[in-house]
């Protein structure tokens, strides 16, 4: 897995090039955007379970339709699928938000989901949505703690919760 650093210095390293003014300041936003990132990792980490459940709860009071039978969470069993695949998604939004690299995201999650979640008739807009929910509910915690300005939390710890959706967006097998 790399981060924003590693991956810079190789692109220049590649073109065999000091870092320039741009490199330089893009180091420099990594560096001073850290605070903010750890502050958010910090918060996932603690807070994983219960920012899992906050979501989760939004997403069935806004579709209780998934908990019915025929829903896609029916049963206690796909209930669980849905809460663990939540908790993994998260766990690997806080690696792409610590390295500021939402592309590590392709290697280590989308690539191959889409033919994972076909054959097992998992639909992706239930997932996208409990993706975007974990992120209103990671930058609510963080806001609420004076973590940063708004902005800052929803440009900087939104990103890798976006990039998810995009990509599972791309891959939709259908809307429920």
């Amino acid at each position: 897995m790399r981060d924003a650093i590693t991956g810079l210095i190789g692109r220049y390293d590649q073109l065999g090039r000091y870092l320039d003014r741009d490199a330089i300041d893009r180091i420099s936003g990594y560096f001073s955007e850290a605070q903010l990132r750890l502050a958010a990792v910090e918060l996932i980490n603690r807070e994983a379970a219960e920012i899992v459940r906050e979501a989760s709860q939004r997403l069935w009071l806004a579709d209780p339709e998934l908990l019915l039978p025929g829903g896609n969470a029916y049963t206690t069993r796909r209930w669980a699928a849905c809460l663990r695949d939540m908790d993994y998604f998260l766990r690997y939004a806080s690696y792409a938000l610590v390295a500021d690299d939402s592309t590590i995201l392709n290697e280590r999650v989308l690539n191959g989901l889409d033919d994972t979640y076909k054959s097992l008739g998992v639909p992706t807009g239930p997932t996208v949505r409990s993706i975007a929910l974990m992120a209103d509910v990671v930058c609510e915690q963080l806001s609420d703690a004076g973590a940063g300005s708004a902005e800052a939390i929803n440009t900087i710890v939104r990103a890798p919760f976006e990039h998810l959706c995009r990509g599972l967006a791309d891959t939709n097998v259908r809307a429920r």
